[in-house]
């Protein structure tokens, strides 16, 4: 009897681990994806006119620390009866600014202190009020008669500390590209917020060097960053004709936009009437410089310089009308964030697939 030949049937693993392999690989990229995400939308919310916080009161009230209900702005009778100054922590051109408490909770108490310039402390405190976000500092009170305003206390202070403050113990674990980034993100969400304010197009003037950039914003506890100063706060108005001038003096350096400077040469002496205006794009050109600052020299920063090469090239076209608009960095930024936050958690992902 003929045998029939006997087939022996071969299994090929590498084959079917390769497959499986695969398929676990790209469950996790998609994994991923949903979780960086999830992480994302918890920092940044789509865009928007207004980005109000959620948690802030309507317009004329607030709330601080763990306390859930609002309470009305305080008035000038509540300030006198219920402030009490600590000490003083600093005093600018405009005002005098005191730590203070109320109810037993650290506040901020300013006060003007030249006279000359009430026009400047007033327009500062209607920018307060009109722009109330996420964004900016709380306002608790105010008394126009007495030339006061109270606002939220941030121990942590201005942006000129932050390299200090990222050197200290508590705090060496936020020294990272990421959170220096997600510094630099706020940074420009506030400048598209500004440029897209409820009351239009509004130009950060106090920017004349990277010091005094600095000292207008607050680092806070959780490390965001709030715009704190608005007393030079001008509308651009291109529909009526209404550019800016950044005060009535010359002012000089590469840190401001080449449209700020004198553009009629060392023979011709400044004079102001003869300045021409500039628009909302002059804080479009200081922007690679004040993210240079939030990136430091940490490790994977330079990393993140190089992805912003060309929008910071952008920024710094001599053509104003060629510059990017804040929203378009801000975009950009975004992006790298989440590029680089997936290239970290899967360093070898495009070489697998």
């Amino acid at each position: 009897m003929e045998k029939k030949p006997h087939f022996v049937r071969r299994e090929f693993p590498p084959r079917e681990v390769s497959s499986v392999s695969l398929a676990l690989l790209l469950a996790a990229v998609v994994l991923l994806n949903a979780l960086l995400y999830l992480y994302l939308n918890k920092f940044y919310i789509s865009s928007g006119r207004a980005e109000t916080d959620p948690g802030l009161c309507s317009f004329g009230y607030f709330k601080l620390g763990a306390v859930k209900n609002c309470s009305p702005w305080l008035s000038c009778e509540a300030i006198n009866r219920e402030v009490r100054k600590l000490k003083c922590v600093g005093e600018g051109a405009v005002k005098k600014v005191f730590l203070s408490e109320w109810k037993e909770n650290k506040v901020v108490l300013s006060q003007l202190t030249n006279a000359e310039l009430k026009e400047d402390f007033l327009h500062g405190l209607k920018m307060l009020k009109a722009l109330q976000s996420k964004h900016v500092v709380r306002l608790l009170g105010y008394c126009e008669q007495q030339f006061t305003i109270l606002t939220e206390y941030h121990p942590l202070g201005s942006l000129r500390g932050l390299n200090e403050t990222l050197h200290m113990p508590k705090y060496k674990g936020m020294n990272t590209w990421h959170r220096r980034l997600m510094l630099a993100i706020d940074y420009v969400s506030i400048i598209r917020y500004l440029h897209s304010s409820p009351l239009g197009t509004l130009v950060m003037c106090d920017s004349n060097d990277l010091d005094k950039v600095l000292s207008q914003y607050l680092l806070t506890s959780d490390f965001h960053v709030l715009v704190n100063d608005l007393d030079a706060l001008p509308l651009v108005n291109r529909s009526a004709g209404r550019l800016v001038k950044c005060g009535h003096r010359e002012l000089r350096g590469d840190f401001v936009a080449p449209e700020q400077r004198w553009p009629y040469g060392e023979e011709v002496p400044f004079e102001d009437d003869l300045m021409p205006p500039y628009d909302e794009k002059t804080d479009i050109w200081k922007i690679p410089d004040v993210s240079n600052f939030f990136l430091g020299h940490v490790e994977g920063s330079d990393i993140v310089r190089l992805h912003l090469f060309d929008i910071h090239a952008a920024c710094k076209k001599k053509d104003p009308a060629e510059r990017p608009s804040a929203q378009e960095v801000l975009d950009t930024y975004r992006k790298v964030l989440t590029l680089l936050i997936r290239e970290a958690a899967m360093p070898g992902t495009r070489e697998m697939l």
